[in-house]
C-alpha cells in the first residue's frame, strides 16, 4: 500500500512524486472514492474509470511535473490546497508541450486514508 499523506501541505507534492514515478495506482490512492477531477478547464470527470483515464492521458505525455505549494487552508478534516505546476518538454510525438496552471484542490482527511482529493482542479479558476 502506498503511504498515506499525513499533512495537507504535502498532498500536491505526493501527487508530483507519484506522477513522476508514473505510479497510476498511487495517484488514484490520493483520491477519495467520489473525487471530481478537472483535466481541462470547465470539464470535470467523476468515477474511477473516467478519472483513471484522464490521469493516464497526462502520464502518456511521459514528461515530469514540477509542483510548488503556494497555500494550504484547513478547517477540521477539510482543506484547500493551492499549488503552481508545470509540465514541459518534448512529447512522445516530438511536439513541444508546455502545460501549467495553479491548482485549487479540495481535500478531506481521515485517520485511515490520510489527506485525499475530493476535487482535483489543476487549472484552478480557469
Amino acid at each position: 500500500m502506498t503511504n498515506k499523506v499525513t499533512t495537507l501541505d504535502t498532498l500536491n507534492l505526493a501527487f508530483a512524486e507519484r506522477f513522476n514515478a508514473r505510479d497510476l495506482d498511487g495517484l488514484m490512492a490520493l483520491n477519495a472514492p467520489d473525487v471530481v477531477f478537472v483535466p481541462a478547464p470547465g470539464q470535470p470527470v467523476q468515477g474511477e474509470a473516467a478519472v483513471r483515464g484522464a490521469l493516464e492521458q497526462f502520464l502518456s505525455l511521459n514528461l515530469p511535473i514540477t509542483m510548488t505549494v503556494r497555500h494550504v487552508f484547513q478547517t477540521g478534516e477539510a482543506g484547500l490546497a493551492v499549488a503552481d505546476w508545470t509540465i514541459e518538454g518534448t512529447g512522445p510525438d516530438g511536439s513541444q508541450i508546455a502545460l501549467s496552471g495553479t491548482t485549487a484542490d479540495v481535500a478531506v482527511h481521515d485517520d485511515e486514508h490520510g489527506w485525499r482529493y475530493v476535487i482535483d482542479n489543476p487549472f484552478g479558476t480557469a
